[in-house]
């Protein structure tokens, strides 16, 4: 039961900080495109790349499967938004803009991947305490 907590209170908390970024993206960058979304995608993967790396049993900055869980699993999961973007993925393809939806695919897998292995390599990199 504590992990399920754990996972409920991390999602809550990544939930609220995926709404305001959310509105800040729109509010900076208009609503024509998810620059939202994109940016939320990316810098959930970097964090849980960081953080994956950071947190290892051999790693920097050791950290219990509790701790680990309610970061990657419940902070990231729900800071994340691959179903929000699988949605407006689809709305630019109704709405008639194929390059946008392609542009929103490619760059999010691309951004995203290139996050999650500069995340993982620079919490792999820090020497805390060594």
């Amino acid at each position: 039961m504590g992990s399920y907590l754990l996972v409920a209170l991390g999602g809550a908390l990544g939930s609220m900080g995926r709404y305001w970024t959310g509105l800040m993206a729109a509010r900076l960058c208009g609503e024509s495109f998810p620059w939202g979304t994109l940016l939320i995608n990316v810098l959930g993967s970097f964090v849980i790349g960081f953080f994956a790396a950071l947190t290892l049993p051999d790693g920097p900055l050791p950290a219990s499967a509790n701790v680990r869980t309610f970061v990657m699993v419940g902070i990231c999961g729900g800071y994340t938004t691959f179903s929000s973007f699988s949605l407006q993925t689809l709305a630019l393809l109704r709405g008639g803009s194929a390059p946008g939806a392609l542009a929103n695919v490619g760059l999010s897998v691309m951004l995203c991947l290139l996050a999650v292995y500069f995340g993982n390599m620079l919490g792999g990199r820090i020497g805390i305490g060594r």
